[in-house]
């Protein structure tokens, strides 16, 4: 059941020159800070702006929003990455808000509504205030949460140092437990002033609970109905972690739905800031713990461009060949799941599980781990590929995984109560999955032949015969074909790095243990199995990133969950909540 209808999108022109400062004067003027790029735009011209650049310049799809604490200036600022779906590099703009209580920037999810759950966590960060969000409550953090945990002056219970190596381990190997120095053995600390045991809680839930009463009681032939409010999760096996959604019912149909997150929060990018560059690398496994493989790519791209680092020939054949194994096992990991989200018996799982076990081999062969690979390295990666696995990879890429996927894809999309379940459901229009800032197989699933490695190549993708396939029904059985068929891409890239790839180093110089990384701004972005994943790195030439920031595509993803709802019977929530693919690693970081 392969899709005839396939995109061979051309690589674009990446040298589109755009003069905003000319086409909005005094509101907008380049960012002429050394090291950095794009516009800065006046917040009070920033709707008027971001409307322009969306209808009149093209750029409809926002992929990244973040903000930035400079408090030597007095200043936060939001960082906003654009693209075009049709290809392109970024165009990026930022605003910037007095560095006070409340810090007030005008939202911008009336122009992209894929901007709602970013700026939450810009707000729940940082304390930026989007006036005019529909919804702005914490998202990571609980309501009752004190301070913005990402401003520079923000310290946790027990802080020692701002950046590692912190003096107390290094170089002296002396260390003490936080929980020695606690007479309470946890590590809570109050704000002054507070007595726990005097405190009155107000109910944590109000504010979830209000921004889902969108419907009141009807009544129909004479009968007074409610909409009953149901919590999935955050402990059901449907969720694939500890996630849970609030939906509202009208009977068995949802009506209303709100995504609540960070029960898995440990605030990777405060970590990330006090690390040095290297450390990073593998805490990146922890994201999406499927994908290890793929995670540090990005930022590896992000480093190597700040530095000026050109990878080997055989390192870039490399990461693309690890990098379509892991988009495979991916895959395979969501068909098996797919099966136990829609009732079945775990057994077919096993049959998708068998196939990723052999990829893992691989990964445990050459990198030394079957799960945290900590594989990537600015400028290459940390091991070469031996004969043997290079022939244990082609073993697979040419004989079995051809003939697996073929008869999973038999197993699968003959089922008719597969095909009955999946058909027409979760619906997600082309439009409104651009303006909900989806990436990855959903978006293409909707019609749109959007992939990074075709519109914006990084690595050596540019050198690679093979298709963007595209589904036009946007249903949970197109989101699942497409992936059918992004797999045999997978294959068909595979086969032609195996055969193509040179001797030579697999590391630009020597192993490194500490990095200067030149000060500037870049955003670092791939095509990760699950949609976008993107690195926003700003460095001062230090040892440790000013700011360190990870888009991922389960949390951008996720915001489109409700649009997909609406509609739909409560029994088809698991299914499409399992089909947007989400990972709580990655989403709650």
């Amino acid at each position: 059941m392969e899709s005839t209808h396939k995109s061979n999108m051309a690589t674009p022109v990446l040298t589109e020159t755009i003069d905003l400062a000319a086409k909005f004067p005094g509101r907008v003027t380049p960012d002429a800070r050394p090291g950095y790029s794009g516009w800065m735009v006046a917040k009070e011209a920033l709707v008027e702006v971001s409307t322009a650049i969306r209808d009149e310049l093209g750029y409809d799809l926002l992929s990244n929003v973040t903000g930035v604490d400079y408090p030597e200036q007095s200043k936060l600022e939001v960082v906003y990455h654009v693209y075009k779906t049709t290809g392109g590099p970024a165009l990026t703009f930022k605003t910037q808000t007095e560095r006070v209580d409340p810090a007030e920037v005008p939202s911008l999810v009336s122009v992209w509504p894929g901007a709602e759950l970013q700026e939450r966590e810009a707000w729940d960060m940082f304390g930026i205030k989007f006036t005019g969000h529909p919804d702005l409550r914490r998202i990571l953090m609980w309501e009752g949460f004190e301070g913005f945990p990402m401003r520079k002056d923000y310290k946790e219970p027990f802080h020692e140092e701002d950046n590692k190596p912190l003096k107390s381990r290094w170089p002296e190997g002396k260390h003490s437990y936080a929980e020695a120095r606690n007479p309470y053995g946890d590590n809570i600390m109050f704000k002054p002033g507070f007595d726990p045991e005097k405190w009155t809680p107000t109910d944590p839930e109000e504010a979830l609970y209000a921004a889902l009463k969108k419907y009141k009681t009807e009544e129909k032939d004479g009968i007074k109905t409610d909409h009953i409010i149901v919590n999935m999760g955050p402990q059901h096996p449907s969720t694939h972690g500890v996630f849970r959604a609030v939906v509202v019912l009208d009977g068995e149909t949802i009506v209303s739905l709100k995504p609540v997150m960070g029960y898995l929060h440990r605030n990777h990018e405060k970590i990330g800031e006090r690390n040095t560059f290297l450390q990073n690398v593998p805490y990146t496994d922890r994201l999406d713990y499927f994908n290890s493989m793929y995670n540090a790519w990005p930022y590896a791209l992000a480093v190597e461009k700040l530095m000026g680092l050109k990878v080997p020939e055989r390192a870039e054949y490399i990461r693309v060949i690890m990098g379509e194994l892991s988009r495979i096992q991916n895959h395979l990991i969501l068909f098996g799941m797919l099966w136990n989200d829609l009732g079945a018996y775990f057994t077919p799982a096993l049959y998708a599980f068998e196939e990723r076990e052999l990829i893992l081999d691989i990964y445990e062969a050459v990198a030394g781990s079957r799960m945290m690979c900590n594989y990537q390295r600015f400028g290459g990666v940390v091991r070469d590929i031996d004969e043997a696995n290079m022939k244990k990879i082609k073993d697979l890429v040419f004989e079995r995984l051809p003939r697996k996927i073929e008869e999973f894809d038999r197993l699968l999309s003959e089922n008719e109560i597969f095909v009955a379940r999946m058909k027409g459901i979760g619906y997600l229009s082309p439009e409104d999955a651009v303006a909900y800032s989806v990436t990855g197989p959903t978006l293409r699933a909707a019609g749109i032949p959007y992939d990074i490695r075709r519109a914006d190549p990084y690595g050596i993708y540019d050198r690679f015969e093979f298709d963007i396939p595209v589904r036009h029904n946007s249903d949970l059985l197109d989101r699942y074909l497409v992936r059918v068929d992004e797999i045999r891409q997978c294959l068909r890239i595979l086969q032609q790095a195996v055969k193509q790839i040179p001797e030579g180093p697999f590391l630009a110089g020597k192993p490194q243990y500490q990095v200067r990384v030149p000060a500037g701004e870049v955003y670092g972005r791939v095509e990760a199995p699950k949609g976008e994943l993107g690195f926003y790195v700003i460095s001062t030439g230090k040892g440790n990133p000013y700011r360190y920031h990870i888009r991922t595509p389960s949390f951008i993803n996720i915001t489109s969950v409700e649009k997909m709802c609406v509609g739909t019977k409560i029994a088809d929530f698991v299914t499409i909540l399992g089909m947007v693919d989400i990972v709580l690693g990655e989403l709650d970081r």
